[in-house]
């Protein structure tokens, strides 16, 4: 139940209310219309003279777009930002060896990769984001669309990786990258598509 005490918290609270209101361009009597509240009764919480229960925060922040957490202003704490050599254990997928070289819930995952000869050499993949590589030893045959590249160590590449994209190792010790990619969410994320049946797509089975 709502109640009229006006605390530190809620005084904190209020503006944050009226600031997210005026975000999604609500005036405040369309705002308390949909949350089927007098616009009395959401002014007197926006100045923090009210107090709203929990079933109206979430009510607002599903009408704002947000979350209860981001109305109350909680935040979560920052990722410690090192990662140590020795704490990257090598993964083992569809026959590339990976290293995780980045924290993980962010926007963009960094990885140490190993290509071995002939592994994946067919495979091509297409997904939403962006990706960057730097080749750190060996070399690289990077396919995009019709074009296909050969990369020494030293040389990187960063394209749109909605362009249909192949990599292979063409040394015969294999190819040793940096590799940093956005995890754009999508059901199309990972998709894979051999040369040979491109009309049934695979996903694939490595970390991209």
């Amino acid at each position: 139940m709502d109640t009229d005490i006006a605390s530190a918290e809620t005084l904190v609270l209020g503006p944050r209310l009226k600031e997210q209101r005026r975000r999604t361009g609500l005036t405040l009597e369309a705002a308390a219309r949909r949350l089927e509240l007098s616009a009395a009764h959401l002014s007197r919480m926006e100045s923090g003279l009210r107090q709203p229960s929990l079933p109206v925060l979430l009510g607002l922040a599903r009408l704002y777009g947000t979350t209860v957490s981001d109305l109350l202003g909680e935040t979560t704490a920052e990722p410690f930002p090192i990662v140590r050599g020795d704490s990257m254990a090598p993964v083992p997928a569809g026959g590339w060896t990976y290293w995780r070289a980045g924290g993980t819930g962010r926007a963009m995952q960094a990885l140490r990769v190993h290509v071995p000869p002939e592994a994946q050499d067919r495979l091509v993949r297409v997904h939403p984001g962006e990706e960057w590589l730097y080749v750190t030893a060996g070399r690289l045959r990077l396919s995009l669309g019709e074009n296909t590249h050969l990369l020494d160590a030293g040389d990187a590449a960063h394209f749109d990786s909605l362009v249909p994209h192949r990599l292979a190792a063409a040394s015969p010790e294999g190819v040793d990258l940096l590799f940093l990619h956005t995890l754009m969410q999508s059901e199309a994320a990972g998709l894979c598509i051999t040369p040979q049946d491109t009309q049934d797509p695979k996903r694939a089975d490595t970390p991209k």
